[in-house]
């Protein structure tokens, strides 16, 4: 092994604190040192009040220290003797790790507070708050596709580069007329005319163009002109809108199922099921013991940290099955190995004849 000789630079004291260590995960490796993503592009997000991430296309990361128990040197070969000397630039006593977490897309809810689209709502856009798209993009904590298919989960439109969270009531109703026309005009729901379903919105309804054409891209994919309708995206949306009159008052499971196929018709009733609706009701016995009853209670409505959605779970119901528990996590694990981390850090699990249920690992006062 050559020896080297290691003075102090220079330019040490202003060098001191300005270099960091970043371990990369291996795919992020992978993404930088391929050849063909020549285009591939790494960012840091974050306001000075919250944590940084780091953003790649597809990814978000938290970026942690880690404090490291030995000094690593940074340094670099001397210019007038590169092979034998190098000078200290820095020491470094931690490193970074970045670590894969879930979007902060939960700010969306408030920043686009009052700004809601509705029927009739062109009048006043002059008036309204506005937030654009390109703000959110650099504000919002996740990466371009997460951020993508944020604003699509959430049914936020882009109107004139602002964003605007649709009405809950006028999606259904839109939704609604798609069905009706597609059986009225005889279109296929796996190839349907984007542009004749697209007009007649318009023609007959003064929708937008601009706001169906996004409605229909959200529920299935449109290629060469046609749509191929995601079936039960349509009808889970359906059914949300009418379970979602029942967070007080519960419904009865066999009404509500007779509603939501009133709603979706004849053509898609034997769609309707239950399971579409994973993650926004409860399920429970009427106090007499007989049938059960359905009661609205979304997910996206529950505390964005883990601690607290476990405190706001274990209050709603004391146990809960394994199969109830997991769809309240989804939004709040990167994937089911983080929800199961969070499972045996927040929950006891018991086991019976009926299956695995979690209970609080600590008690809870209602």
């Amino acid at each position: 092994m050559s020896e080297l000789d290691l003075r102090l630079s220079a330019a040490t004291a202003q060098d001191t604190g300005s270099f960091r260590l970043v371990e990369l995960p291996p795919e992020l490796c992978q993404i930088i040192e391929s050849t063909s993503e020549k285009t591939a592009s790494l960012f840091i997000k974050g306001h000075p009040t919250e944590d940084a991430v780091l953003c790649t296309s597809e990814k978000t990361y938290a970026v942690r220290s880690v404090v490291l128990s030995n000094t690593v040197l940074v340094v670099t070969p001397s210019r007038s003797d590169p092979d034998g000397t190098v000078h200290i630039r820095d020491q470094l006593h931690e490193i970074l790790e970045l670590v894969p977490v879930v979007p902060k897309l939960h700010k969306l809810s408030i920043l686009l507070r009052n700004m809601e689209y509705d029927e009739g709502d062109e009048d006043r856009q002059a008036i309204m708050p506005k937030y654009s798209y390109e703000q959110a993009r650099s504000e919002i904590q996740a990466s371009e596709a997460e951020f993508v298919r944020g604003l699509k989960e959430r049914r936020i439109l882009i109107l004139e580069g602002q964003l605007r969270p649709i009405a809950p009531a006028h999606l259904s109703t839109i939704l609604e007329l798609l069905l009706n026309y597609l059986i009225s005009l005889s279109l296929s729901h796996q190839a349907a005319a984007v542009e004749e379903l697209v007009s007649v919105l318009a023609d007959e309804h003064e929708i937008p163009r601009a706001v169906s054409n996004q409605v229909i891209s959200w529920f299935g994919d449109v290629k060469e002109g046609l749509w191929k309708m995601n079936a039960d995206a349509v009808i889970r949306e359906l059914g949300v809108g009418i379970l979602r009159h029942h967070r007080h008052n519960p419904i009865s499971e066999n009404e509500f199922l007779k509603k939501w196929k009133n709603v979706v018709g004849d053509t898609f009733e034997s769609s309707v099921k239950l399971s579409l609706l994973s993650g926004d009701y409860l399920q429970n016995l009427s106090s007499n013991g007989g049938e059960a009853i359905l009661t609205y209670f979304p997910s996206s409505a529950l505390p964005v940290d883990p601690a607290a959605r476990f405190v706001e779970l274990f209050l709603t119901r004391q146990r809960w099955k394994h199969e109830e528990i997991e769809h309240f996590l989804l939004d709040i694990a990167v994937n089911s190995k983080e929800r199961d981390k969070l499972l045996l850090k927040h929950a006891r699990a018991l086991t019976d004849t009926e299956g695995v249920w979690y209970t609080a690992r600590v008690s809870y006062n209602n």
